[in-house]
C-alpha cells in the first residue's frame, strides 16, 4: 500500500508558480512524498491562475478530450481535479446520460469542485475527498479515468495504478497527461518523468499502455487500457 505522506497532490505544479508565477495545469503537490509548503486553502485564488481562459490555448482540452475517445453515457473520473478545469469538458463529452466525478485529496478543493459543480450547473458531475493511496473507487466502474499534471507526484505510482486497473469497466482506460522533459514550465527536472517511465507505471499495473502521437505544446499524452 502506497505510504501516507504529508505532501498533497492537488492542484498544480507548486514550486515552479511560486518561483515564476506561471500558471500551470491540472492538479499535484511540490514534492515526492515530501512535506507540503502551502497548504490549498484559498481555492478561489488558485483558481484564477489554474481556469485562466489562457491556459486553453497551451492545455487544449478539445485534444485531451479526443484521445480519451469518450462515448456518451460513460462513466468518468477527473483524478486530482484541483478547481475542476476539466469538468465542463469531461461532461460535455459524457452527455446527459453520463457521469463525472471529480476526486481530490485536499476538503477545500472539493468543497470548491462542490460548488463549481452547482454554480454552474454541470450536469451528471459529483466531487468527492480520497485519501493519498486509494482512489476508492469500486471495481469495474469506470470507463475512463483523466490523470492530469499529477501522476508524478503519486509514490508508488503501479500500485496506486492497480486501484484504477481494478476500477475499470471492461474497454476502460487510464489517460494521463503530464509535462514533457524539455516543457518551459512545469515542475523540476528532477521530478519530471519520461512518457516512456510513465507507459512502465501503467503496464506493471495491469494495463496496455501507449504514448499518443500527437503531443500537446507542452506536455504528452500516455493511455493505458484493459488488455
Amino acid at each position: 500500500m502506497i505510504k501516507k505522506v504529508a505532501a498533497r497532490w492537488t492542484a498544480c505544479a507548486l514550486l515552479p508558480l511560486i518561483a515564476t508565477s506561471i500558471a500551470c495545469g491540472h492538479s499535484h503537490a511540490p514534492h515526492h512524498g515530501g512535506p507540503l509548503g502551502h497548504r490549498f486553502d484559498d481555492p478561489e485564488s488558485w483558481s484564477a491562475r489554474w481556469d485562466d481562459p489562457a491556459r486553453d490555448e497551451w492545455q487544449r482540452p478539445a485534444e485531451v478530450i479526443e484521445a480519451m475517445a469518450i462515448e456518451p453515457g460513460m462513466a468518468l473520473v477527473d483524478l486530482g481535479a484541483g478547481t475542476g478545469y476539466f469538468l465542463p469538458h469531461l461532461a460535455a463529452a459524457a452527455g446527459p446520460d453520463g457521469a463525472v466525478e471529480a476526486l481530490d485529496v485536499e476538503a477545500p478543493m472539493v468543497d470548491w469542485l462542490k460548488n463549481r459543480i452547482a454554480r454552474d450547473a454541470i450536469s451528471g458531475a459529483s466531487a468527492r475527498l480520497v485519501p493519498f493511496d486509494d482512489p476508492q473507487l469500486p471495481a469495474a466502474s469506470v470507463d475512463r479515468v483523466l490523470i492530469v499534471n499529477t501522476w508524478h507526484h503519486i509514490p508508488e505510482r503501479p500500485t496506486y495504478g492497480a486501484h484504477l486497473t481494478r476500477a475499470l469497466k471492461p474497454g476502460g482506460a487510464v489517460v494521463i497527461v503530464d509535462y514533457a522533459l524539455d516543457s518551459p514550465v512545469g515542475p523540476p527536472a528532477e521530478m519530471r518523468l519520461s512518457p516512456e517511465s510513465v507507459v512502465a507505471d501503467l503496464e506493471a499495473a495491469g494495463l496496455k499502455a501507449a504514448i499518443i502521437p500527437e503531443a500537446l505544446p507542452r506536455q504528452y499524452i500516455v493511455v493505458g487500457r484493459l488488455p
